[in-house]
Protein backbone atom coordinates (compact mmCIF):
# COMPACT_ATOMS: atom_id res chain seq x y z
CA UNK A 1 0.00 0.00 0.00
CA UNK A 2 1.36 3.28 -0.85
CA UNK A 3 2.36 5.69 1.95
CA UNK A 4 0.08 7.78 3.27
CA UNK A 5 0.44 11.64 3.05
CA UNK A 6 0.51 13.53 6.07
CA UNK A 7 -1.50 16.44 6.23
CA UNK A 8 -0.83 17.40 9.61
CA UNK A 9 2.77 17.62 8.02
CA UNK A 10 1.58 19.97 5.68
CA UNK A 11 2.37 23.87 6.13
CA UNK A 12 1.14 26.81 4.25
CA UNK A 13 4.61 27.31 2.61
CA UNK A 14 4.78 23.55 1.46
CA UNK A 15 1.80 24.55 -0.78
CA UNK A 16 2.93 25.39 -4.78
CA UNK A 17 2.78 29.20 -5.49
CA UNK A 18 1.39 28.66 -8.64
CA UNK A 19 -2.50 30.06 -8.66
CA UNK A 20 -5.20 28.56 -11.04
CA UNK A 21 -8.20 30.44 -9.72
CA UNK A 22 -8.06 34.31 -9.87
CA UNK A 23 -9.00 36.85 -7.28
CA UNK A 24 -12.34 39.02 -7.88
CA UNK A 25 -15.16 36.20 -8.71
CA UNK A 26 -18.71 35.87 -8.49
CA UNK A 27 -18.88 33.49 -5.30
CA UNK A 28 -20.95 35.10 -2.09
CA UNK A 29 -19.03 36.43 0.94
CA UNK A 30 -17.76 34.22 3.08
CA UNK A 31 -18.20 31.57 0.54
CA UNK A 32 -15.75 28.20 1.66
CA UNK A 33 -16.24 26.82 -1.53
CA UNK A 34 -13.44 29.59 -3.03
CA UNK A 35 -10.93 28.66 -0.90
CA UNK A 36 -11.36 24.68 -1.35
CA UNK A 37 -11.26 25.49 -5.28
CA UNK A 38 -7.80 27.16 -4.90
CA UNK A 39 -6.30 24.38 -3.16
CA UNK A 40 -8.07 21.67 -5.49
CA UNK A 41 -6.65 23.43 -8.18
CA UNK A 42 -3.38 24.01 -6.91
CA UNK A 43 -2.84 19.65 -6.29
CA UNK A 44 -4.53 19.01 -9.73
CA UNK A 45 -2.37 21.08 -11.94
CA UNK A 46 -2.18 22.38 -14.97
CA UNK A 47 -2.58 19.51 -17.53
CA UNK A 48 -6.05 18.54 -15.90
CA UNK A 49 -9.66 19.10 -17.48
CA UNK A 50 -12.09 20.07 -14.91
CA UNK A 51 -15.96 19.00 -15.91
CA UNK A 52 -18.70 20.97 -14.01
CA UNK A 53 -22.48 21.53 -13.99
CA UNK A 54 -24.67 24.03 -13.73
CA UNK A 55 -24.21 24.90 -9.90
CA UNK A 56 -22.65 27.44 -7.48
CA UNK A 57 -19.16 26.43 -9.12
CA UNK A 58 -20.49 27.93 -12.31
CA UNK A 59 -20.94 30.88 -10.55
CA UNK A 60 -17.49 31.38 -9.72
CA UNK A 61 -16.34 30.66 -13.01
CA UNK A 62 -18.73 33.67 -14.86
CA UNK A 63 -20.34 34.19 -17.76
CA UNK A 64 -18.78 33.23 -21.36
CA UNK A 65 -16.84 35.00 -21.83
CA UNK A 66 -14.57 35.70 -19.00
CA UNK A 67 -13.65 33.34 -16.43
CA UNK A 68 -12.09 33.51 -13.19
CA UNK A 69 -10.31 29.76 -13.53
CA UNK A 70 -7.26 29.17 -15.17
CA UNK A 71 -7.71 25.72 -16.41
CA UNK A 72 -9.49 24.02 -19.41
CA UNK A 73 -13.11 23.66 -18.01
CA UNK A 74 -16.52 21.72 -19.61
CA UNK A 75 -19.42 23.64 -18.12
CA UNK A 76 -22.43 20.98 -18.73
CA UNK A 77 -25.87 19.91 -17.73
CA UNK A 78 -26.83 19.75 -14.19
CA UNK A 79 -27.20 15.71 -14.24
CA UNK A 80 -24.07 14.81 -16.52
CA UNK A 81 -21.10 15.60 -14.41
CA UNK A 82 -19.90 12.07 -14.59
CA UNK A 83 -20.75 11.16 -17.93
CA UNK A 84 -19.38 14.01 -19.01
CA UNK A 85 -16.01 13.21 -17.39
CA UNK A 86 -16.14 9.80 -19.04
CA UNK A 87 -16.49 11.05 -22.29
CA UNK A 88 -13.38 13.39 -21.70
CA UNK A 89 -11.64 10.45 -20.42
CA UNK A 90 -12.66 8.07 -23.55
CA UNK A 91 -11.93 10.88 -25.70
CA UNK A 92 -8.22 11.29 -23.69
CA UNK A 93 -7.65 7.56 -23.94
CA UNK A 94 -8.16 7.46 -27.92
CA UNK A 95 -5.89 10.17 -28.58
CA UNK A 96 -3.43 8.38 -26.41
CA UNK A 97 -3.05 11.23 -23.62
CA UNK A 98 -5.02 9.26 -20.80
CA UNK A 99 -2.11 8.91 -18.83
CA UNK A 100 -0.81 12.43 -19.33
CA UNK A 101 -3.87 14.47 -18.20
CA UNK A 102 -5.94 14.02 -14.86
CA UNK A 103 -9.62 14.47 -15.76
CA UNK A 104 -12.01 15.88 -12.67
CA UNK A 105 -15.49 16.86 -12.56
CA UNK A 106 -16.73 18.76 -9.14
CA UNK A 107 -20.65 18.81 -8.64
CA UNK A 108 -22.60 20.32 -5.51
CA UNK A 109 -24.30 17.35 -3.30
CA UNK A 110 -27.55 17.51 -5.25
CA UNK A 111 -26.19 17.23 -8.68
CA UNK A 112 -24.27 14.46 -6.89
CA UNK A 113 -26.46 12.65 -4.14
CA UNK A 114 -29.68 13.28 -6.48
CA UNK A 115 -30.05 13.96 -9.97
CA UNK A 116 -26.18 12.85 -10.57
CA UNK A 117 -26.06 9.65 -9.31
CA UNK A 118 -27.10 7.55 -11.76
CA UNK A 119 -24.24 8.60 -14.25
CA UNK A 120 -21.76 8.29 -11.38
CA UNK A 121 -22.78 4.74 -10.10
CA UNK A 122 -22.54 4.05 -13.58
CA UNK A 123 -18.83 5.30 -14.20
CA UNK A 124 -17.82 3.65 -10.73
CA UNK A 125 -19.03 0.03 -11.90
CA UNK A 126 -16.39 0.39 -14.63
CA UNK A 127 -13.96 2.31 -12.84
CA UNK A 128 -13.88 4.87 -15.30
CA UNK A 129 -10.22 6.83 -14.68
CA UNK A 130 -11.27 10.46 -13.01
CA UNK A 131 -11.93 12.03 -10.32
CA UNK A 132 -14.87 13.61 -8.86
CA UNK A 133 -15.43 15.69 -6.31
CA UNK A 134 -18.37 16.46 -4.43
CA UNK A 135 -18.43 20.00 -3.00
CA UNK A 136 -21.37 19.82 -0.23
CA UNK A 137 -23.09 22.67 1.16
CA UNK A 138 -26.06 20.41 1.96
CA UNK A 139 -28.83 21.82 0.01
CA UNK A 140 -29.90 23.20 -4.04
CA UNK A 141 -27.84 26.79 -2.67
CA UNK A 142 -27.66 28.70 -6.16
CA UNK A 143 -31.23 27.86 -7.24
CA UNK A 144 -32.67 29.14 -3.26
CA UNK A 145 -31.36 26.70 -0.52
CA UNK A 146 -34.07 24.14 -1.79
CA UNK A 147 -33.17 20.54 0.13
CA UNK A 148 -30.98 17.88 -1.46
CA UNK A 149 -30.55 14.69 0.17
CA UNK A 150 -27.27 15.82 1.45
CA UNK A 151 -29.19 18.04 3.59
CA UNK A 152 -28.88 16.94 7.44
CA UNK A 153 -31.53 16.20 9.86
CA UNK A 154 -34.13 18.99 10.76
CA UNK A 155 -32.16 21.81 8.77
CA UNK A 156 -34.40 24.19 7.24
CA UNK A 157 -34.74 24.78 3.50
CA UNK A 158 -37.46 26.91 1.52
CA UNK A 159 -38.70 23.04 0.31
CA UNK A 160 -38.53 21.93 4.00
CA UNK A 161 -39.69 24.59 6.13
CA UNK A 162 -40.05 22.87 9.33
CA UNK A 163 -37.03 20.98 8.86
CA UNK A 164 -36.20 17.97 6.83
CA UNK A 165 -36.97 15.00 8.90
CA UNK A 166 -34.55 12.64 7.20
CA UNK A 167 -30.85 12.27 7.77
CA UNK A 168 -27.87 12.53 4.90
CA UNK A 169 -27.38 10.55 2.53
CA UNK A 170 -23.87 8.64 3.22
CA UNK A 171 -22.40 9.10 -0.21
CA UNK A 172 -18.78 7.85 0.61
CA UNK A 173 -20.01 4.63 1.74
CA UNK A 174 -22.32 4.70 -1.08
CA UNK A 175 -18.91 4.76 -3.10
CA UNK A 176 -17.08 2.30 -1.27
CA UNK A 177 -19.69 -0.31 -2.16
CA UNK A 178 -18.90 0.75 -5.83
CA UNK A 179 -15.40 -0.98 -4.68
CA UNK A 180 -13.53 2.07 -6.09
CA UNK A 181 -9.77 2.24 -5.16
CA UNK A 182 -9.87 6.09 -3.66
CA UNK A 183 -12.25 7.91 -1.04
CA UNK A 184 -12.39 10.70 0.99
CA UNK A 185 -14.24 13.32 2.82
CA UNK A 186 -12.70 16.77 3.42
CA UNK A 187 -13.67 20.42 4.24
CA UNK A 188 -12.51 23.67 3.33
CA UNK A 189 -12.02 24.73 7.02
CA UNK A 190 -8.89 22.73 6.47
CA UNK A 191 -7.47 23.47 3.56
CA UNK A 192 -3.77 21.56 3.57
CA UNK A 193 -6.06 18.27 3.93
CA UNK A 194 -7.89 19.56 0.11
CA UNK A 195 -4.76 19.70 -0.90
CA UNK A 196 -3.04 16.67 0.38
CA UNK A 197 -6.31 14.55 -0.94
CA UNK A 198 -6.19 15.77 -4.44
CA UNK A 199 -2.75 15.30 -4.50
CA UNK A 200 -3.23 11.56 -3.29
CA UNK A 201 -6.28 10.90 -5.40
CA UNK A 202 -4.26 11.61 -8.82
CA UNK A 203 -1.84 8.42 -7.87
CA UNK A 204 -4.69 6.10 -8.21
CA UNK A 205 -6.53 4.53 -11.05
CA UNK A 206 -9.85 4.46 -12.33
CA UNK A 207 -12.55 6.13 -10.07
CA UNK A 208 -11.71 8.57 -7.43
CA UNK A 209 -14.36 10.06 -5.37
CA UNK A 210 -13.75 12.74 -2.62
CA UNK A 211 -16.76 14.51 -0.83
CA UNK A 212 -15.98 17.97 0.81
CA UNK A 213 -18.05 19.85 3.55
CA UNK A 214 -18.65 23.57 2.25
CA UNK A 215 -19.93 25.52 4.83
CA UNK A 216 -21.99 28.19 2.98
CA UNK A 217 -23.21 31.43 4.79
CA UNK A 218 -26.75 32.38 3.25
CA UNK A 219 -27.94 28.92 3.35
CA UNK A 220 -27.21 27.84 6.59
CA UNK A 221 -27.97 31.16 8.17
CA UNK A 222 -24.55 32.61 10.10
CA UNK A 223 -22.20 35.54 9.68
CA UNK A 224 -19.60 35.67 6.45
CA UNK A 225 -16.74 35.39 8.84
CA UNK A 226 -17.64 32.23 10.85
CA UNK A 227 -17.18 30.18 7.49
CA UNK A 228 -13.90 28.51 8.94
CA UNK A 229 -14.89 27.73 12.49
CA UNK A 230 -18.16 26.51 11.28
CA UNK A 231 -16.32 23.53 8.96
CA UNK A 232 -14.14 23.18 11.92
CA UNK A 233 -17.46 22.37 14.90
CA UNK A 234 -18.68 20.29 12.05
CA UNK A 235 -15.45 17.94 12.01
CA UNK A 236 -14.67 18.18 16.15
CA UNK A 237 -18.12 17.56 16.82
CA UNK A 238 -17.90 14.39 14.78
CA UNK A 239 -20.84 15.19 12.56
CA UNK A 240 -18.63 15.15 9.52
CA UNK A 241 -15.53 12.90 10.15
CA UNK A 242 -12.05 13.63 8.01
CA UNK A 243 -11.08 9.84 6.36
CA UNK A 244 -9.77 8.27 3.42
CA UNK A 245 -10.56 4.98 2.14
CA UNK A 246 -7.88 2.82 0.37
CA UNK A 247 -8.52 -0.18 -1.59
CA UNK A 248 -11.64 -0.91 1.06
CA UNK A 249 -9.53 -0.20 3.71
CA UNK A 250 -10.56 3.50 6.57
CA UNK A 251 -7.57 5.62 7.75
CA UNK A 252 -8.97 8.59 9.82
CA UNK A 253 -7.55 11.72 9.59
CA UNK A 254 -5.46 13.65 12.06
CA UNK A 255 -8.37 15.86 12.39
CA UNK A 256 -10.35 13.44 13.34
CA UNK A 257 -8.62 10.89 15.17
CA UNK A 258 -10.04 12.27 18.91
CA UNK A 259 -13.53 11.48 17.85
CA UNK A 260 -13.09 8.07 18.50
CA UNK A 261 -13.20 8.93 22.20
CA UNK A 262 -16.67 10.20 22.63
CA UNK A 263 -15.76 12.47 25.45
CA UNK A 264 -13.68 14.46 23.32
CA UNK A 265 -16.17 15.53 20.57
CA UNK A 266 -18.20 18.81 21.02
CA UNK A 267 -21.92 18.33 21.63
CA UNK A 268 -23.73 18.66 18.33
CA UNK A 269 -26.02 21.33 19.99
CA UNK A 270 -22.54 23.37 19.97
CA UNK A 271 -22.38 23.34 16.19
CA UNK A 272 -26.28 23.75 15.70
CA UNK A 273 -26.83 26.71 18.04
CA UNK A 274 -25.06 29.20 15.86
CA UNK A 275 -26.74 28.67 12.47
CA UNK A 276 -30.48 30.08 11.59
CA UNK A 277 -31.83 27.12 9.54
CA UNK A 278 -31.66 25.16 13.15
CA UNK A 279 -33.00 27.76 15.27
CA UNK A 280 -36.44 26.08 15.66
CA UNK A 281 -34.62 22.95 16.46
CA UNK A 282 -35.89 21.65 19.76
CA UNK A 283 -34.30 19.55 22.53
CA UNK A 284 -35.73 16.26 21.54
CA UNK A 285 -34.50 16.81 18.26
CA UNK A 286 -30.93 17.72 19.26
CA UNK A 287 -30.78 14.56 21.40
CA UNK A 288 -31.52 12.54 18.24
CA UNK A 289 -28.97 14.15 16.62
CA UNK A 290 -26.53 13.01 18.78
CA UNK A 291 -27.51 10.02 19.18
CA UNK A 292 -27.42 9.36 15.48
CA UNK A 293 -23.69 11.26 15.09
CA UNK A 294 -22.49 8.45 18.67
CA UNK A 295 -24.36 5.25 16.46
CA UNK A 296 -22.06 6.60 13.15
CA UNK A 297 -18.93 6.51 14.95
CA UNK A 298 -19.94 3.25 16.43
CA UNK A 299 -19.91 2.15 13.03
CA UNK A 300 -16.50 3.87 11.71
CA UNK A 301 -14.88 2.05 14.96
CA UNK A 302 -16.10 -1.03 13.51
CA UNK A 303 -14.74 -0.43 10.00
CA UNK A 304 -11.64 0.85 10.99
Amino acid sequence: MMDMIETKRLRPDDLPEQEFLLPGNRSCAGCSMSLYYRMALKALGKKTIITVPASCLTVLHGLYHKTSVKMNVVHTTFETTAASASGIVAALEAKGLGDEITVCGFAGDGGTSDIGIQGLSGAAERNTNFIYACYDNEMYSNTGTQRSGQTPYMAYTTTTPHGKLEHKKNMPMIMHAHGIPYIATSCSSYPQDVYAKFKKAKLFTGTRYIHTLIPCPPGWGFPTDQSIEMGRLAVKSGIFPLFEIIDGKMFLSPESERCLDPSKRLKVEEYLKLQGRFKHIQPEHIEYYQEYVDNHWNFINQFL
